[in-house]
């Protein structure tokens, strides 16, 4: 695929990438939510188009969070979160075109940073992966499900609100087919659940239908705080080149974490954010200066956040894991256009792995460029009301859903599911770990399954190969530092 190939696709980059960061600005409206919309409407598109529009939406939802984030001190999106401590306070304190300089200039190299990882990475991990056995496959996926405890959050009931969201989530993925015998389980007499849940109405109910539903009963209906709207954008956003090679260290160091972090499943974009904050607060001469205002901090938060982005589709494209709630949405696009994540992706489809890094990277580049040029128009957004977008919202839901195959019931299953979201959220619960748990315990049990019956019924190569081995080791260690970190923290820590 060289250059040329890339332009039928430039049009749905920059308008995936223009979405997202419009959806991104709007405090509520969250990059899985607005994928999991677009996702009906990829069906009729060639996979490389769809695939290149999901991925800029992804790219511009995660950066769009930072612009509310520093006029307005609302986060748009989770990942923007860190951001607020010293991006509001540079703006409010007569800076705000500086503070969004350095967090757009921040993202672009956090996301570049990323981008170039994928494109080195992504290929040498899926070749490896082939010399795994499905034991092998096995280990590291349950391995990869541990993450989901060890992250949670501090405390008794995290640890335990996390385990059990993961564990809703694979418990739901039972019903069906048995990958190893075929026989129906858990179908309770419905000849629609012979084929499970499917991934399209359970993701769109529990971010799409379950928000719309809040934010029709919600009291705020938007976006507003303390009238900060005002804050004009009225310094210069674009920041010299020395203010730029003062940060070289500190914008390497967070891509690098923010990539890292991205490859490991179950953790997102807010706690890559969240580490590199706290190394370049720790490393710094000024660390005095955090949460005033400091340029250290919102480059940091800014470019490890876009760099978690990239790092999460390098297991994706070459692993078929998802890092994050975003990509096991986009496996799903994936699986819904005939693809397989993996070593035979780049084998049978090497155009459209090409595809998904190239735009990839030039969604970075149509993010820089939109964001220097739009940055204080696209802060209105957060004026429109959140009650008008939500009628708008569960339409295109129940339309999405009954595209998937034509059946009421999958609508029935995306209202079921968002219903279900709207008490996880009620009582606390993390949605990532059911999604997770959701999309990997199918691969887990049919990895073991086919592993079992090579084996004869025994499980000895679990425990006499090496890489499964180091896998079961890990999850066992993650487990023990879980709970021995969980007991120090407050019982009232949620």
């Amino acid at each position: 695929m060289n250059a040329l190939d890339f332009i039928p696709l430039l049009p749905w980059i920059v308008i995936g990438v223009c979405v997202g960061i419009s959806i991104g600005a709007i405090p509520g409206l969250t990059g899985a939510m607005v994928i999991a919309l677009t996702l009906p409407l990829t069906f009729s598109m060639a996979e490389d188009a769809a695939l290149a529009l999901l991925v800029s939406l992804y790219t511009g939802s995660v950066s769009g969070g930072l612009i509310s984030a520093t006029l307005l001190k609302i986060p748009g999106t989770p990942a923007a979160v860190i951001t607020t401590l010293d991006g509001y306070p540079m703006a409010s304190g007569g800076k705000p075109g500086k503070a969004l300089g350095l967090g757009i200039g921040a993202s672009f190299v956090g996301g570049i940073f990323s981008g170039i990882a994928l494109w080195i990475l992504a290929r040498p991990v899926a070749e490896w992966s082939t010399k795994l056995s499905t034991f092998d496959l096995f280990a590291l996926v349950l391995a990869a499900m541990v993450f989901i405890v060890f992250v949670s959050d501090p405390g008794w009931k995290g640890f335990w609100k996390s385990l059990f969201s993961g564990m809703a989530g694979c418990l739901l993925a039972l019903p069906g087919m048995h990958p190893a015998t075929g026989q129906l389980r858990f179908t309770f007499g419905f000849e629609a659940m012979n084929d499970g849940f499917k991934l399209l109405p359970v993701l769109i109910g529990l971010f799409a239908f379950s928000q719309a539903v809040i934010d029709l009963s919600a009291r705020n209906k938007t976006g507003l705080q303390n009238g900060s709207s005002d804050n004009a954008v009225g310094d210069r956003i674009l920041q010299p080149f020395g203010l730029w090679w003062k940060q070289a260290i500190n914008l390497i160091r967070s891509s690098f974490i923010g990539t890292f972090i991205g490859i490991l499943p179950g953790i997102g974009a807010n706690i890559g954010s969240t580490v590199a904050y706290g190394a370049a607060r720790n490393l710094s001469k000024t660390p005095e200066e955090f949460g005033k205002g400091s340029e250290e901090g919102i480059v940091a938060s800014e470019s490890a956040n876009n760099a978690t982005v990239g790092g999460a589709l390098i297991p994706l494209v070459s692993l078929g894991i998802p890092g994050s709630v975003i990509d096991a949405i986009l496996l799903g696009a994936f699986v819904i256009h005939g693809l397989q994540p993996g070593p035979l992706l780049f084998k049978n489809h090497p155009g459209t792995v090409t595809a998904i890094i190239g735009s990839y990277l030039i969604a970075n580049v149509v993010m820089l460029v939109a964001m220097l040029t739009t940055a204080k128009k696209v802060t209105l957004l957060s004026r429109v009301s959140k009650t008008k977008l939500a009628p708008i919202i569960i339409v295109f839901c129940v339309i999405g859903c009954y595209a998937l195959a034509n059946r009421p019931f999958d609508i029935w299953v995306m209202v079921a599911f968002g219903f279900l979201g709207i008490v996880f959220q009620s009582l606390k619960i993390p949605l990532a770990p059911f999604v997770i748990g959701f999309v990997l315990a199918p691969i887990a049990e049919e990895n073991l399954n086919a592993g079992l019956m090579a084996s004869g019924g025994s499980y000895a190569p679990l425990f006499s190969r090496p890489f499964p081995l180091i896998c079961l080791a890990i999850t066992v260690v993650l487990l023990i530092l879980s709970i021995r970190q969980n007991k120090k923290a407050p019982l009232t820590s949620a």
